[in-house]
């Protein structure tokens, strides 16, 4: 039984332990909902791509002077993209899924899913060349993946094409691309309603890369298969409200010491922070359910303790960031943080090393507050 958030212990803390500083990367990016982390110059610092699905350009900021530079424009309905280096010369290409017109709308009627390749022409500051290499409608989550050593992009919709609300009945194809030739294949159609969290994580201790959902079914493992279609592992069902006001919404992976832990929005577009300890069972406790629209968590060591950190934004309401730190070894207390309080309605996050400090920073991008924001990870004052 999933604990109340009274009965869990959360206490809040008006400051931080350490001191994030925010740094405001660029305003005016209607309708923000994902920040990707990559190094796109070859300098060696991580740069910040902005989609923002109310314009019409993919763009760019540049480390240390965040310059803004156009990647490529005319697209309508951005909803995500991935990058990796494909030919090894140390800037990486890009996919982008745009065409998306949100949940029940019809291939027919504009949610066609156009997956685009982005490649830079030799100065990444400039135009880059832009092919279409695919169509999946509702397309709503890119992904790369590692298996055996190749690259695959996941191609993950938001519903079945022909999915309408409110139930969202229908089959969701999970779908692979290889690079270079393109083809697709489809490896599960066993989610079904609406799938939202896709994160990518060594779960198993092997190489290579498996695949975490986060929908109306709650939250699944994948075991990604060369040949043949990918192994669902049912982990848990998320929040025990019925269809379609379950489920779970986003999807990460952490450790408390040695121990993993999974964390989740939860439902959809929902208002509880939850946390799952591995134990007989998955155990579900619900840490937070002020939220208001939650749409991004992640988690990182970002205090050299020996847990991870959650980080979950939300868009709605007071359209803040919270951190959530856990008080001891077993993940049974935390304590909830404010990183932004009212200046970031995060539709995403990213976590990297920024300024070469040696510490983990945040990036955030915002759908209501139209901003790029970084926040400066220092240590605590003495």
């Amino acid at each position: 039984m999933p604990r109340s958030l009274l009965a869990f212990s959360l206490s809040l803390t008006a400051g931080l332990a350490q001191t994030f500083v925010p740094h405001t990367v660029a305003t005016g990016l209607k309708g923000g909902y994902q920040v990707v982390v990559a190094d796109l110059n070859h300098d060696g610092k991580p740069d910040l791509i902005a989609l923002a699905s109310g314009m019409t350009e993919l763009v760019w900021y540049e480390n240390p002077t965040w310059t803004r530079h156009v990647i490529a424009g005319g697209f309508h309905g951005m909803i995500n993209c991935a990058a990796r280096d494909l030919e090894g010369d140390g800037i990486p290409e890009i996919v982008l899924a745009s065409g998306f017109r949100g949940p029940g709308v019809l291939p027919e009627n504009g949610n066609t899913g156009i997956l685009t390749l982005l490649e830079h022409q030799g100065d990444p500051r400039g135009p880059w060349k832009a092919t279409e290499i695919g169509r999946l409608p509702a397309s709503h989550r890119l992904r790369w993946l590692m298996l055996d050593g190749q690259p695959l992009l996941l191609d993950v919709p938001l519903t079945a094409a022909r999915a309408t609300a409110p139930q969202f009945q229908g089959n969701d194809p999970l779908t692979v691309f290889y690079p270079g030739s393109w083809k697709h294949k489809v490896v599960s159609t066993e989610e079904t309603g609406v799938v939202h969290g896709v994160y990518i994580t060594p779960w198993r201790k092997r190489s290579g890369d498996d695949v975490l959902i986060a929908g109306f079914r709650g939250i699944s493992w994948y075991q990604p298969r060369r040949n043949g279609r990918w192994k669902r592992h049912p982990i848990t069902p998320g929040d025990p409200t019925p269809w379609p006001h379950g489920g779970s919404s986003d999807v990460a992976a952490g450790r408390l010491g040695g121990n993993r832990f999974l964390c989740a929005i939860e439902p959809w577009h929902g208002n509880q922070v939850a946390v799952y300890r591995e134990q007989t069972q998955w155990r579900r406790d619900v840490i937070d359910s002020s939220l208001t629209d939650g749409h991004t968590i992640l988690t990182a060591n970002l205090d050299g303790s020996p847990n991870d950190m959650i980080v979950a934004g939300f868009r709605g309401g007071a359209e803040s960031v919270y951190l959530y730190r856990a008080t001891d070894s077993t993940g049974a207390h935390w304590c909830r943080e404010t990183l932004d309080n009212g200046g970031m309605g995060a539709a995403a996050c990213a976590i990297a090393d920024l300024n070469g400090d040696g510490r983990l920073d945040i990036a955030c991008i915002g759908s209501p507050t139209a901003n790029l924001k970084w926040y400066e990870n220092r240590p605590p004052a003495r």
